[in-house]
């Protein structure tokens, strides 16, 4: 019988890391987690990106999701000289506890 190594790491596990991709055609930050799509969706209008509705589906949130969607918007935006308006009350909540975001605010 093979058993798994004490350090690997079921990738379904609450611990396995979050990645998200850049949907630029449909205007939203992605993650999968345990098969659910959980998204950032924004619109773009000259430099800023208008945070408009960050969603994790039941069973996946407060696991840290939403925040590393928000994190992927603020590096793209701040890679791509952008400025991001939060109109979403997620990532305005979340600029309100990083402060340290805030020279990516429009």
């Amino acid at each position: 019988m093979h058993m798994p190594s004490p350090t690997a790491r079921d990738p379904e596990s609450r611990d396995a890391p979050v990645v998200v991709h850049h949907n630029a055609d449909a205007e939203r930050f992605e993650a999968t987690v345990d098969d659910r799509l959980c998204v950032a969706q924004y619109r773009r209008a000259g430099n800023v990106l208008t945070m408009t509705h960050t969603e994790v589906p039941a069973g996946v949130e407060r696991r840290g999701v939403a925040g590393e969607l928000v994190r992927a918007a603020i590096d793209y935006a701040r890679a791509n000289t952008l400025r991001i308006a939060p109109l979403c009350s997620y990532v305005r909540g979340y600029f309100e506890r990083h402060p340290e975001a805030g020279d990516v605010l429009a």
